[in-house]
Order: C-alpha cells, then structure tokens, then sequence
C-alpha cells in the first residue's frame, strides 16, 4: 500500500469516528446545560459497557430542596456510614444522573463510593436493589468526589434503566468526619443507614437504621422518552406533604404526575412533562429561617438554586404565603406577600417559563387563627383570583374549605391539625388542578 492511499485510509477512518462521537453526544446532550462530560463516562462502569447509545430529554424525574443542617452532625457527620435515600420516579428514563450537596457542611465532604440503583419493591420500605440495575457513580470519570461547603456536585450519566412510578436507591459512602449533614428533614420516605461501606451491596441487609431523612441528595435526573421537560412545584408543608402517609406517595404533587401521566394516555393533548416537589415545612415567601446558610430559607433566596436550575424547567407552580401569615408574630403585610410573590414570576418571565400560582388554603381553628390573620389570607387571594400575581391560578382554598365555614378546611379534607390536608384533601388538590394550564409559555411582555 502507497503511503498516500494509507493516509487517505486513516483520514476516512477518523472521520467516520467523529461522527459516531457526535452522535452519541448529541444523543446524551441534547438539553441545555448538559455537561459534556456525562456522555461517555458510563461506559467505563461495571454492567454498563454493552448497553446501547441513548437518546431523549433529559428531565427531572425527583427532586427535594436541602432544608437545614442536620442537628447532631455537626461534629461527625456521617464518618463511615453508607447513606442509601430511597426516592421516588415521576417519569422513566434510560440513564441517571444525580446531585448531591453540602449546601449546608463547613468542611468538605468526601464521598468515595456512591451508587444508584432500582428498589427490589415499591411502597414496601426495603433497602434491597434489583441486582441487575445496580451502578457505580463517577463524578467527571473518577469513583469519589470532594464536595466543599456550600456547593453541589452533579454526577456522569449511567445508563440504566428507570421505569416510572418506581422507588430508587442512592447510596453514599463517606469515610471521614464532615459536618453538618445537609438534609431534608420531612421525606415522608424510610430511607436507610448502615455502618461502613456498603454502597454495592444488594441485599439491603446492612441497612439496620431507618431514617425518615433525605441527606445530601437533591436530584434525580432521567434521560426519558416519556417526557419533554420538567414541571417545578415550589411550596410549603403543604407541598411536602408533611401529613400524608409515610412512603404511600400521597403528597399533592404525587397524584399530580399520576393524573397528567393517566390523562395523556388515554388521548389528551397535554404536555408531557415530569413533576418535581420543592416544598419545605414552614417555608415562606419572604423570610429566612436562622444560621448562615439560613435553615428553611425563603422562597425568594432559594428560586433561582431549587427552581430555575432544576433540570429542562418548563411551568413552574408556587403555592406559598400562608406561613408568612401564620410565623409571623405582628400581622403581616398582605402587600409585601404578594410582591414576594410577583418578584419569583418575573424571574420566572425571564427565563420564558409559565407559572401557575394558588390560593392560600383556610387554616379556622388551628391555634394560629385570628381574624385579622384571616383577613390578611382573604386580601392575598382576592388579587390571585384576579389575575394580578400569576399567570394562571389553581383555586385550592375554594377545593378545600367547609363549604358551611370557609375559614375552615372540609373536615374529611383535614389531617385533623386545621391546617393540614388528609391524603384525601391531598387527592383533591391534584384533582382541582387544571391540566390544560400546563400548556404554553409566559406571556409576552407589552
């Protein structure tokens, strides 16, 4: 072979290699903000080197905001101990990336194993994984990450696959002293802990401490064919489901996602999105909770990190204000509440995204009732229900309230406290929930 025809060779055989490379970029990449670095990291993991190229959107399939700093931890942290979240998918996929933070830590955390994989069972609080879906996590290749205060980190894509309606693991493994634990505190989901490293074990057997937390894990991303974007609930307890029944996915939120997912199956023209909750117990619109970083920070401080960066955001909903009313010890101001609120949809606006907004739900004969508290609730949703804060609004006060005492919730709607709702109340919040307000952007700005 002439040295010219041997070059001409080797000139069509990297061609033809860049352009597969490409490909399977462009497959993996395909929303904004998708580092390249996720592409082709999962070939290098165990169980995963044969599985084929994929391609889809990637979306948000969980997510919960980190909340405080775990009280406990701030000497030890969790120092060998293996920490496996159990969360729970709105959409499938086939790869899976997470987040984890040390939004809360002031020293850095060092995760030397961690790995994801499918629960043995769904609703059955097992620790137990389907074997063949376990996967070791890489961060930019490697199998450990050092995460420093104050920062999140978001792992390389594994491909593997994740049905819908399905529970996950995800294990972190840490040696070394680092605290405090960045957590949320009100899961509604047995998680689990065991002593030593135990990342890779299957059998769930190790997993002797049962936690109702969700530590240093945020996001559980999908690469999907179900879905083409996320939809982003920012809220309160009542979003977090705080009275809902332990690991049954009775959260508002939740039956939500299984409404949308229903209703486009049987034929609707709805958009296909995921749901993703961002609630915090006590959360408000305007004020942050104690400690630097505050615990339990506002809505405003934390729109841009638990909202607008959620993955391929496409609506966002709040339902936020009534602990504004209630946590605060003079009356608050029914105008800053709603310029709070007005401040989060023009951030919203500016990133093209819609935003449904509710009404603030009756709280009669909980201990922090007053008239004058009840008038502050009635000004806040008279301009809601006028159009003048959201782009669309979702009446949960009228779903809700005791039709003979509408300062009160519906007894069969209330968890019993006169603030929180039942899992039936919860169901009737999903089901007051216009569907069809999912559909199209923020509106033009004249």
């Amino acid at each position: 072979m002439t040295r010219g025809r041997g070059y001409a060779l080797l000139a069509v055989v990297v061609a033809a290699i860049v352009a597969l490379s490409t490909a399977i970029y462009v497959g993996v990449a395909s929303d904004r903000g998708t580092p390249a670095r996720n592409a082709l990291t999962d070939d290098r993991l165990p169980n995963n080197s044969a599985a084929p190229a994929s391609t889809g959107t990637w979306v948000g399939t969980w997510s919960t905001s980190p909340a405080a700093a775990e009280p406990g931890t701030e000497t030890t942290g969790m120092a060998d101990r293996s920490v496996r979240n159990v969360v729970h998918t709105t959409v499938g996929g086939t790869s899976a990336r997470v987040t984890l933070s040390n939004l809360y830590g002031q020293s850095p955390l060092s995760i030397t194993r961690a790995s994801l994989a499918v629960a043995a069972g769904t609703g059955t609080g097992t620790a137990a994984a389907l074997p063949d879906t376990l996967r070791q996590l890489t961060f930019n290749g490697g199998p450990t990450v050092v995460i420093p205060p104050g920062r999140q980190v978001m792992s390389d894509a594994v491909r593997v696959v994740i049905p819908h309606d399905a529970d996950v693991l995800i294990t972190t493994y840490t040696p070394t002293s680092s605290g405090p634990v960045t957590y949320h505190p009100h899961a509604r989901q047995i998680s689990y802990v065991a002593q030593g490293d135990h990342a890779a074990d299957t059998t769930g057997a190790p997993y002797t401490e049962q936690s109702m937390y969700w530590r240093y894990l945020t996001a559980l991303d999908v690469l999907s064919n179900e879905s083409d974007g996320t939809v982003v609930v920012l809220g309160d307890s009542l979003t977090d489901g705080i009275t809902s029944t332990a690991g049954a996915n009775n959260r508002w939120t939740d039956v939500l996602s299984d409404r949308l997912r229903a209703e486009i199956a049987a034929g609707r023209d709805l958009p296909r999105y995921s749901v993703v909750n961002q609630g915090i117990s006590g959360n408000r619109v305007l004020t942050d909770g104690l400690g630097r970083p505050a615990d339990n920070p506002s809505g405003l401080n934390r729109f841009s990190r638990d909202v607008l960066e959620r993955t391929n955001v496409k609506v966002v909903v709040i339902d936020l204000g009534i602990n504004d009313i209630l946590r605060n010890p003079r009356l608050a101001d029914p105008n800053a509440i709603l310029g709070g609120l007005r401040t989060m949809v023009g951030q919203a606006h500016a990133r093209g995204l819609k935003v449904v907004g509710a009404t603030l739900m009756p709280f009669g004969g909980h201990r922090g009732y007053s008239e004058a508290r009840e008038a502050v609730r009635q000004q806040i949703n008279a301009e809601i229900r006028a159009g003048r804060v959201f782009d669309a609004v979702v009446d949960f006060d009228k779903a809700l309230r005791d039709p003979y005492d509408p300062r009160r919730l519906r007894s069969d709607y209330d968890s019993g406290d006169h603030l929180h709702p039942s899992d039936k109340g919860y169901a009737r919040m999903a089901e007051e929930f216009d569907l069809g307000s999912l559909k199209g952007s923020a509106p033009a700005e004249l």
